[in-house]
C-alpha cells in the first residue's frame, strides 16, 4: 500500500523535557472549542462537558496523585494504572468502561540517537486521556487544527482523536528510518572512498537502533491487529478503517526496517572485505619491496664481509661497478613486477 504523504509534525526531532507536569483539557464538538491549562485535577475533571470530545493529556508522570485522582474518576483498573507508570511493550486491551493502548514515541536528538518515551491513552465515551512521560510532543500540528476547526476532526469522536494521534507517531517513524537510511548511505561512501576504521562502531550503533525499532514496531502491529480484528466497541465501524491503514503504515515500516537490517549486515561484510583487501594491498607493496631488496642486501653483505683475500676489493671501479649491478637488478625487478601489474 502506498503510503500518502502528511505535513511533517512539528518539532518531530525535539527532546521534550523530564521536568514539569503539565495537565490540559481540550474539549470541542463540530460548533465549540475550550481549552483548559494549569487547574487542579478536580477543576479540570468538573469542566468535563457530555456529548464533547474530551481530551485530558498529562506530562509527566512524577505525580501520583494526579494519576489516581483521575484513576478514581474515570474508574481506572489498578492494573491499568500500573501500566500507565511502568514501562511495556505496545499493547492494546479492552475493558468494560474503556479501551487501553499504550506505544512508543520516538524522537531524534543529538548525534543522530534515538530518545524514545512510553505514551499511554485510555479511550472512553466522550473522552481521551493521554499520559506522557515528558513534558512535549508531535502534537503542536493537531491541537492547532483542532482549534482552528481544519479538517474533519472536530465532526468526529474520541476514537478518531485516537486514530489521528497515534497516526502521527507512526508518522514520525518514517522520519526516523529516512535518517538511518541516511547514515546508511553516508557509511556506505565512507567505506569506499576512505575507509578509517570508524564505520564498524557506526554500523553496530545502527544495528542496535534496528533491534530497538523492531521491539517496538511488531508489538504495535499485534495491538492494531488486535484493535481491528476484535471490533471494539470503543471504535466505530466508519473509524476502524483508518485504523486500518494505521496498521499498513506499520507494516510498511517493518519491511522497511527489515530492508535496513540487511543493508547494515550487508555493510559490515563489505567493511571487512574493503578492510582485507586494503590490507593484501598494503602487504602486496611491501612483499615487493622486500623482494627488490633482497638481492641488493646479499650483494652488500657479501662485500661488507672483512676477508682479506676478495678479488674484487683492489679492484680500482669495484665500488661503481657493485652500484651499477645493484640499480641494474633493482631496475629489472620493478620493470617485472610493473609488467604484472602487482604495483
Amino acid at each position: 500500500m502506498t503510503r500518502r504523504k502528511k505535513t511533517p509534525p512539528v518539532q518531530a526531532d525535539a527532546r521534550p523535557s523530564e521536568k514539569n507536569v503539565l495537565l490540559e483539557l481540550i474539549q470541542y464538538d463540530d460548533k465549540e472549542y475550550f481549552k483548559h491549562a494549569d487547574l487542579p485535577v478536580t477543576e479540570l475533571i468538573a469542566h468535563f462537558k457530555l456529548n464533547h470530545v474530551n481530551w485530558i493529556n498529562l506530562d509527566g508522570l512524577n505525580d501520583h496523585t494526579i494519576i489516581q485522582k483521575l484513576g478514581d474518576h474515570f474508574c481506572l483498573h489498578a492494573l491499568l494504572i500500573e501500566d500507565i507508570t511502568t514501562e511495556h511493550q505496545p499493547k492494546a486491551e479492552e475493558y468494560d468502561d474503556y479501551l487501553f493502548f499504550t506505544l512508543k514515541m520516538l524522537y531524534r536528538i543529538e548525534d543522530n540517537a534515538i530518545e524514545y518515551e512510553q505514551i499511554s491513552f485510555v479511550l472512553g465515551k466522550d473522552y481521551l486521556l493521554s499520559f506522557q512521560e515528558k513534558d512535549g510532543d508531535l502534537f503542536g500540528g493537531l491541537r492547532e487544527r483542532i482549534r482552528l476547526d481544519q479538517g474533519r476532526i472536530r465532526k468526529r469522536g474520541a476514537d478518531y482523536l485516537l486514530y489521528r494521534l497515534v497516526d502521527i507517531i507512526v508518522d514520525n517513524y518514517y522520519t526516523i528510518l529516512d535518517a538511518i537510511g541516511s547514515q546508511i548511505e553516508i557509511i556506505e561512501e565512507e567505506i569506499y572512498s576512505e575507509s578509517t576504521g570508524h564505520e564498524f562502531k557506526k554500523i553496530q550503533a545502527l544495528k542496535k537502533e534496528l533491534i530497538f525499532l523492531r521491539k517496538a514496531l511488531y508489538p504495535l502491529r499485534d495491538a492494531l491487529s488486535k484493535l481491528i480484528k476484535d471490533e471494539s466497541g470503543f471504535i466505530q465501524s466508519g473509524t476502524l478503517r483508518y485504523y486500518a491503514d494505521v496498521y499498513d503504515h506499520v507494516v510498511h515500516l517493518i519491511d522497511s526496517l527489515d530492508t535496513y537490517k540487511d543493508l547494515t549486515s550487508s555493510l559490515m561484510d563489505i567493511h571487512i572485505n574493503t578492510m582485507n583487501t586494503r590490507m593484501n594491498e598494503v602487504m602486496k607493496v611491501l612483499t615487493v619491496i622486500s623482494t627488490i631488496f633482497m638481492p641488493l642486501t646479499f650483494i652488500v653483505g657479501v662485500y661488507g664481509m672483512n676477508f682479506t683475500n676478495m678479488p674484487e676489493i683492489p679492484m680500482r671501479y669495484g665500488y661503481f661497478v657493485v652500484w651499477g649491478v645493484m640499480l641494474t637488478i633493482a631496475f629489472t625487478m620493478i620493470s617485472y613486477f610493473r609488467y604484472k601489474k602487482w604495483f
